[in-house]
């Protein structure tokens, strides 16, 4: 097999992608829209996640329809995000619960059937890099969820999230705020205590990112402004 232009003319390789989905229409559909990125390829699809990634081990990420053959795959998800694979999840079920319980399973992002090939293209390519990526669906589910259990987070608190959800390393974020890495781990994870306690876990960086915009303390539109401001701090995962 010859090398693959892409890789050649950038030095690095195309990023893998395997669909995970029971109707051949949407295969077929999202394999088009992939096709015009050329820093992804398709490696594998089919309707069985275990087989999809028997054939394409090395996927950076899976497109998985969260309902197959009938059933919801939660349990799927979770297996699959347990074991370290970027899952985005990619499902008409787009009520606000399902979403939340999609991320709370270790989805890294969550795409709407409805959205089209901007959003999905778009998605799979920050889930390859670690960045989070707020599909017009998700944002709506979660904009202005009034909740008595939200937590009361400190103006630094919100800061260091509100940047590490713009895709930089917490060593980016300690530059920014000019306090240290540590402190910015500290304000993280205080973040993430106070939901458990609030009994709304989040374990994963999607699902604080959703609880944080479900509880008005991001707006949608505020992740992806590093690009336009701090471009001189490249992210890291």
């Amino acid at each position: 097999m010859g090398a693959d232009p892409v890789a050649a003319m950038t030095g690095e390789r195309p990023i893998g992608v395997a669909i995970v989905d029971d109707h051949p229409v949407v295969v077929e559909g999202v394999r088009a829209w992939l096709a015009t990125e050329p820093r992804l390829t398709v490696l594998a699809t089919g309707d069985d996640p275990d087989e999809v990634l028997r054939v394409a081990p090395d996927a950076d990420v899976v497109l998985l329809d969260l309902r197959l053959h009938g059933r919801m795959a939660l349990d799927k998800l979770a297996e699959l995000s347990t074991a370290g694979r970027r899952v985005v999840v990619y499902s008409e079920h787009t009520d606000p619960q399902t979403m939340l319980a999609a991320l709370d399973a270790g989805a890294v992002a969550f795409l709407a059937k409805h959205e089209g090939r901007e959003h999905c293209v778009a998605t799979v390519l920050a889930a390859a890099s670690d960045r989070p990526y707020v599909p017009p669906a998700l944002a709506g589910a979660m904009v202005g969820d009034p909740r008595p259990d939200r937590p009361m987070l400190s103006d630094k608190e919100r800061e260091a999230l509100l940047l590490w959800f713009q895709s930089m390393s917490k060593a980016s974020v300690a530059r920014r705020m000019r306090i240290s890495e540590h402190t910015v781990k500290q304000y993280v994870d205080r973040a993430r205590i106070k939901y458990t306690r609030a009994g709304r876990p989040a374990a994963t960086k999607a699902a604080l990112l959703a609880r944080a915009i479900e509880d008005g303390l991001v707006r949608p539109e505020e992740i992806g402004i590093y690009r336009s401001h701090a471009a001189h701090d490249r992210p890291t995962p």
